[in-house]
C-alpha cells in the first residue's frame, strides 16, 4: 500500500459542510426550486450542526451554501438575495465555531467582484464558494477571468461545488439522481476545463478546494496529459501547464472515500492537500460519527507506518548534504479573528517538527513588527527527501488543515543560500 495521509487528529476543519438557512430555504421555495438538482433540502440548524460536530470530533466547520445558485433569472435579485445570504453566513460565524466562504451573485462578473470584496474585506469571510456553473457558464470560461484575477490577487480559499449541470438531459437525471453520479461527472468537468485554459496556472494564487475526493480528475487527468500534444499540434488547445494547475488544487474527502479512492486521488497529489469534509447536514449525524474512527483507523495507521519508515531512514544516512539544503520563506497574513489561534498552531508545528525530525534544520515563525497579521517563516531542510517526508508528518498535516481558513494571503519563496557552507557554521555555533 503506497502511503497517504489525512490528519484526523487534534484539530478538525470541516471544508464541506453547508448552512440551509430559513432564508435560504424561502427563496428557492419562491421560485419552486425546491427539488431542482434532484434532491429536497436537508433541515438544518446551528444547534444541530453544532451537536453533530461535538459528536463526531470536528473542531470547526467553513459553512457554504448548497445548490442551488440563487440566480432565477433575475440579476438584481441575485446580487440582493447572495449580500443577505453572506451578512446572515457572517451572523452565523460569530460563535467561532464556524466560517464561511461568500455565495457571489455570478453571472454578473464584475457584480461577483464586488461581492467577494465586501464579503472578504467586511464580512469576514475567508473565501469564496463558486459552483461548478450557473446555468451554463462553466468554471474556465473566458469571461470569467477578470474574477480569477481578482481572486487569485487576493490569494483567496475558492471552495468548489458541483451543481446541476446545463444544458441536462431530464429524463437521465430521474434514472440516476444527480448526486449518485453527475456530480462527480459535473466537478470533473469544471476543472478540466479550467486546466484546457490553463486558468489555474495563470491564476495561481488561489487555493481551489475540490470535493467528493476528486471525483473522476485521478482519470480524466492522466488522459488530457496523453492526448495534450496530439491536440495542441491540432490547434485545438493552447499552452497548459499540467503541474501548475494541478498545484493549485486541494481535495476535500467529503462522501466517505474507499481505500481505493484515496489512492488513486494520491496518484494526482500528496497528503498535505487532503482536507476533511463531512457534507452535513446531506450526509446523517449517524454516519459521519460512525464513519469517523473508521477513517481515522486506516489514513492514521499509514501515517505511522509512512513516518516510522521516513526516521529510520534519516537517521541511517550518512553523507554530508550541506550543498542540498532546502530554504525557503514563508510569508502569511491571517485573519485577524485567528491570529491568536493561528500562532499557536504555527508555534506547535515549528517546534515539533524540529524536535522530532532530523531532517528539519529549522522551522521559525515571526510576527512583522507593527503589523501583528504578517507572519514570516523560515524554513531550512536538510534535503529534498527531508521536505518531502516533512510534509507527510501528522504534526504538519494536522497543522495545514485546521489553518488553511486563517489564512489570508500564503506567499511561498524558495532562496538559495549565498553561502552554503556556512550553514551548518551558524546552527554549530548557535
Amino acid at each position: 500500500m503506497s502511503a497517504f495521509s489525512l490528519t484526523l487528529m487534534a484539530q478538525v476543519t470541516d471544508y464541506h459542510a453547508h448552512a440551509i438557512s430559513d432564508t435560504y430555504r424561502e427563496l428557492v421555495a419562491k421560485h419552486g426550486m425546491q427539488l431542482d438538482e434532484g434532491f429536497p433540502l436537508p433541515q438544518w440548524s446551528v444547534d444541530a450542526h453544532l451537536k453533530m460536530m461535538n459528536e463526531a470530533g470536528i473542531d470547526r466547520a467553513v459553512l457554504t451554501l448548497p445548490a442551488p445558485h440563487p440566480y432565477f433569472g433575475n440579476q438584481e435579485e441575485c446580487n440582493q438575495a447572495c449580500r443577505m445570504l453572506n451578512v446572515e453566513m457572517a451572523e452565523i460565524c460569530q460563535d467561532g465555531h464556524f466560517s464561511f466562504c461568500a455565495t457571489l451573485p455570478l453571472p454578473d462578473v464584475e457584480a461577483a467582484i464586488a461581492e467577494a470584496k465586501y464579503a472578504l474585506d467586511t464580512l469576514g469571510a475567508v473565501g469564496v464558494k463558486l459552483a461548478t456553473n450557473v446555468y451554463g457558464q462553466y468554471l474556465g470560461d473566458s469571461v470569467l477571468d477578470p474574477l480569477m484575477e481578482y481572486l487569485s490577487n487576493r490569494h483567496a480559499l475558492v471552495i468548489l461545488h458541483p451543481h446541476k449541470p446545463s444544458p441536462v438531459n431530464d429524463v437521465v437525471m430521474k434514472q440516476t439522481p444527480l448526486a449518485m453520479q453527475e456530480y462527480l461527472s459535473e466537478t470533473t468537468r469544471t476543472v478540466c476545463n479550467m486546466i484546457s485554459r490553463n486558468v489555474l496556472a495563470r491564476y495561481p494564487k488561489m487555493r481551489i478546494v475540490v470535493p467528493h475526493a476528486g471525483a473522476y480528475l485521478p482519470i480524466a487527468i492522466p488522459r488530457m496529459k496523453s492526448l495534450y500534444p496530439v491536440m495542441q499540434r491540432n490547434g485545438l488547445v493552447g499552452d497548459i501547464d499540467f503541474e501548475a494547475n494541478i498545484g493549485c488544487l486541494w481535495f476535500d474527502i467529503a462522501g466517505s472515500p474507499s481505500e481505493a479512492t484515496m489512492q488513486a486521488l494520491l496518484t494526482l497529489t500528496t497528503a498535505d492537500h487532503l482536507l476533511y469534509g463531512s457534507d452535513f447536514p446531506y450526509v446523517s449525524p449517524q454516519v459521519i460519527t460512525k464513519n469517523m474512527p473508521r477513517m481515522k483507523s486506516y489514513l492514521e495507521s499509514d501515517i505511522n507506518s509512512n513516518s516510522q519508515g521516513v526516521t529510520a531512514a534519516d537517521t541511517e544516512q550518512t553523507t554530508d548534504s550541506r550543498n542540498q539544503l532546502i530554504t525557503r520563506i514563508a510569508e502569511i497574513e491571517v485573519h485577524k479573528k485567528y491570529l491568536t489561534e493561528y500562532l499557536a498552531a504555527a508555534g506547535r508545528v515549528g517546534a515539533t517538527s524540529v524536535a522530532q525530525e532530523p531532517g528539519v534544520v529549522c522551522i521559525f515563525p515571526m510576527q512583522v513588527e507593527g503589523k501583528p497579521n504578517t507572519i514570516r517563516i523560515v524554513e531550512i531542510y536538510r534535503d529534498s527527501a527531508a521536505y518531502q517526508a516533512h510534509l507527510q508528518t501528522p504534526h504538519f498535516l494536522e497543522y495545514k488543515q485546521s489553518t488553511l481558513h486563517m489564512v489570508k494571503l500564503l506567499r511561498l519563496i524558495d532562496t538559495t543560500p549565498l553561502d552554503k557552507d556556512a550553514m551548518p557554521l551558524i546552527f554549530k555555533k548557535y
